[in-house]
């Protein structure tokens, strides 16, 4: 797929846009003012493979918390502003590494122009953040939202070049996946800015990451977006975990191994599904990017377990080892993990 060009931008020590790798965001789920709370979230998040965190502040106890929490991580923060342009000014003065604004609810433009003179002072980026559940009903009531969309950050876009000042990233999110598909079609060659992907609010765990994975992956394929960020009613880790597989699904971006693993059928004369819980579950501690098979019958098992740099083809009571396209060896039903997990350590 080829990738739309933006301009590249730096949000602390991570590159963004300008053809760099898709970078993976999050946001912690802790009140910003319990200091201790948040920091270990945030290290959390990035043992998880989270490049870039936002953090919410809702009022100036939580920007005043910024500064020692900036001090105590790692990971570039981004703060969230909504409604309170004195916020983003607090969280610039405490010196975070991004902002985040919501145009839907800090609209007066000389409150915008205070803080972009402010950020652009220190070389900050700022993200313009709509969402459709935030537009103000006045704004262009009668076109699709969609539209309404793009034109608000297109609106908010002027307004800060005018101001000189071009450290945008956009993004466009919705908890409609074909809205949001639409909004970020329509933008992505109306500017040159970077695009962080989301569909929000995308609900529990399983029915949101298939909500996640079908908005972010359609654009991803069309070569459309530069970070990510997978909106979960979980803890914050699976929302990356989540990110990276859909960008690994993608071959856009690897971490950690990937379990391919038949659905099994009445052809299985193994429980396959068990089998592949249990090789997933050892697969937690490996973090090498390999691509591990289990497969339960003679079907499709042994051409891809040949496929995968360690794989198992199960039949009854034994099953093949395979490594780099080359069977191994021949294992019984009772050591099925365990051989398997020798050969992958062999690997890492």
């Amino acid at each position: 797929m080829t990738r739309r060009i933006s301009k590249q931008l730096r949000i602390g020590k991570v590159t963004v846009g300008g053809g760099a790798p898709i970078v993976v965001q999050s946001m912690s789920k802790t009140d910003t003012r319990d200091i201790p709370t948040t920091v270990n979230q945030i290290k959390e998040l990035e043992d998880s493979g989270c490049q870039i965190v936002r953090v919410a502040v809702p009022d100036g106890e939580a920007a005043e918390s910024l500064a020692t929490i900036k001090k105590s991580v790692s990971l570039p923060i981004i703060a969230d502003i909504h409604f309170d342009y004195r916020l983003a000014l607090g969280a610039l003065k405490a010196g975070v590494d991004g902002l985040r604004l919501n145009p839907g609810n800090i609209g007066d433009k000389n409150q915008i122009a205070r803080v972009v003179a402010a950020a652009k002072e220190r070389g900050v980026p700022i993200r313009i953040g709509v969402n459709a559940g935030s537009l103000p009903a006045d704004f262009q009531p009668g076109s699709p939202l969609a539209e309404r969309m793009v034109n608000m950050a297109l609106e908010q876009i002027k307004l800060m070049e005018n101001l000189d000042f071009d450290l945008i990233k956009v993004s466009l999110k919705a908890f409609d996946v074909p809205t949001t598909i639409q909004a970020y079609q329509m933008i992505a060659d109306k500017m040159p800015y970077p695009l962080h992907l989301g569909v929000t609010e995308a609900g529990l765990p399983r029915t949101g990451a298939i909500r996640s994975a079908t908005g972010i992956g359609v654009l991803l394929c069309q070569g459309i977006g530069d970070t990510i960020r997978v909106s979960l009613t979980a803890h914050p880790c699976e929302e990356v975990f989540v990110a990276y597989e859909i960008l690994k699904s993608l071959g856009l971006r690897q971490r950690g191994p990937t379990l391919v693993s038949c659905p099994s059928c009445g052809r299985a004369e193994v429980d396959i599904i068990a089998l592949a819980e249990e090789v997933n579950k050892c697969l937690e501690r490996v973090t090498k990017p390999i691509k591990v098979a289990v497969m339960g019958c003679v079907v499709n098992g042994p051409g891809e377990a040949k496929d995968a740099d360690v794989g198992i083809a199960c039949g009854k009571g034994k099953g093949a080892i395979f490594r780099n396209g080359k069977a191994v060896g021949t294992v019984s039903e009772d050591r099925f993990v365990e051989a398997l997990m020798a050969e992958i350590d062999s690997l890492t």
